[in-house]
């Protein structure tokens, strides 16, 4: 699918002025619940994936930030606090078919899998990447939005945007795809 699409997100990324994204979240719902308007790929509870749009249609998964973009969703965290991922935490398979799912989007759009290509919406919102196409409203401003600051396991377990040792949601996500990447997945 990325392969498919890959001239066209290219393109609708350069009218930005920029390079292509993708956007990793949570749904902030029930496991089984997917928001496929929002998200171009959901993943459930046991790693199963849902698709319902070509990966270039433009969705509402990121602000100001959709164009040229993919949005990865895992459906879970209900109720989600940043002391507390709440009753349907991230689970062991949605995280790693994320990584999957990261690495082969990314090879698809022939995108290096790094902050400035692969962000979660927490460090989309505040905006990481040095791209300021909004204020910021993620985990180190005003925390409206933080989908994966943290993601509940021993590589990732408490919520500290401002942590440098590779603990943040995203880093961990980042450096799973890059071990898959690195293993042919």
């Amino acid at each position: 699918m990325a392969e498919n699409c890959r001239e066209s997100i290219w393109e609708q990324a350069k009218a930005y002025g920029r390079e292509p994204k993708i956007y990793l979240h949570w749904t902030a719902g029930h496991y089984g619940q997917y928001y496929l308007n929002d998200y171009h790929i959901a993943i459930d509870y046991d790693g199963s994936i849902y698709v319902e749009h070509d990966l270039d249609e433009v969705l509402a998964h990121t602000y100001r930030r959709n164009t040229g973009a993919v949005g990865i969703t895992l459906a879970c965290c209900v109720g989600a606090t940043s002391d507390d991922l709440g009753s349907e935490p991230p689970t062991a398979e949605q995280i790693e078919v994320m990584a999957q799912v990261i690495t082969v989007v990314a090879d698809g759009l022939w995108l290096t899998i790094d902050k400035d290509h692969v962000m979660t919406h927490g460090e989309a919102a505040d905006n990481e990447d040095g791209i300021y196409p909004h204020d910021p409203y993620g985990p180190k401003s005003t925390c409206e939005r933080w989908d994966l600051e943290y993601l509940g396991t021993s590589e990732s377990p408490s919520f500290n945007p401002y942590a440098t040792n590779g603990s943040r949601g995203g880093d961990v996500l980042r450096g799973k795809a890059i071990w898959y990447h690195n293993q042919g997945v």
